[in-house]
């Protein structure tokens, strides 16, 4: 079903390409990054106020920790992440997994409902369709572990359910556009039992960046199609928001109520004439979204 929902266009920020949104509550901010830009950027929600810092490389996902760095997924492993006052944000090497070779980063990631790092590897050069992708987790304890899904060419759509018992995983490329589901043991921290929850060919654009919701339902940008896609824990689809960019990318819950997604989008490859391309929206769709769980550092 679709169904019309406030869009309200922020900033004039044009990333190449804009992902990983991030609401970190105790600041009342939005956080973001432009993957080929190297830069990671923030929204002040009170004031309005936008800035942004360099990286050293690319930062391609982010999450929040318990002490207030940041956790990110980047080209040569994973990292904690600290922006000060100045230009460049200092980033501290963690882990990296022995598959990540040159010509690889981080994609997609986030931390389980315990705060437990997730995030995949993938090749850069996305028109050869490797499948050399791996998903991974990382703890301050275990450090980085092998490979938990392997096969994936653009591994995506990492997501909890409420109650953290279901992982959802996607695969972003042209020949796969799939999203899985698992069942999550949440004491070990490991999936098991992959099935289809929703073949996107059979749907608008390809599976990006995800978020979840209070009911439990899985909120997908479809990348090329101009929408969020909503799919109930059932898989099914019950409702479509149309969006003023082509290439939505990911999507997070924020806000003082938690009702509000900022989406971000890609403006690499665009039109001439296309004005919407890489641009971010705040949209307030009338339901809320779950608060992303910190980094245990």
């Amino acid at each position: 079903m679709s169904k019309q929902a406030s869009v309200e266009r922020i900033t004039d920020v044009i990333c190449a390409v804009g992902e990983s949104p991030l609401w970190n509550a105790r600041e009342g901010a939005w956080y973001w990054v432009d993957i080929p830009a190297r830069r990671i950027w923030r929204l002040d929600a009170a004031s309005g106020a936008v800035r942004s810092w360099e990286s050293a490389e690319m930062v391609a996902c982010l999450a929040l920790a318990e002490s207030g760095v940041l956790i990110a997924g980047m080209e040569s492993g994973v990292f904690a992440v600290t922006l000060g006052e100045g230009y460049l944000a200092k980033a501290a090497f963690l882990a990296a997994p022995p598959e990540l070779a040159p010509g690889m980063r981080f994609n997609d990631g986030r931390c389980d409902r315990q705060g437990r790092f997730w995030s995949g590897i993938m090749c850069l050069d996305m028109a050869e369709a490797r499948s050399e992708g791996h998903l991974y987790r990382y703890t301050r304890a275990e450090g980085i572990s092998a490979p938990v899904v392997s096969n994936l060419i653009v591994q995506n759509g990492l997501g909890f359910s409420p109650d953290g018992r279901t992982m959802y995983l996607s695969d972003s490329h042209g020949s796969r556009q799939r999203i899985w589901a698992f069942d999550y043991d949440t004491d070990s921290g490991t999936p098991h039992s992959q099935r289809v929850f929703v073949d996107m060919n059979a749907h608008r654009g390809r599976p990006d960046g995800a978020a979840v919701d209070v009911d439990g339902c899985y909120w997908i940008c479809g990348n090329d199609g101009g929408c969020l896609l909503r799919f109930t824990p059932e898989g099914t689809l019950d409702r479509t928001i149309e969006l003023p960019m082509l290439k939505p990318s990911m999507c997070a819950f924020g806000g003082a109520a938690m009702d509000t997604l900022l989406v971000t989008s890609i403006a690499a490859g665009k039109a001439p004439d296309d004005q919407t391309a890489g641009t971010l929206v705040l949209v307030r769709p009338g339901v809320q979204g779950m608060p992303e769980t910190r980094f245990r550092d």
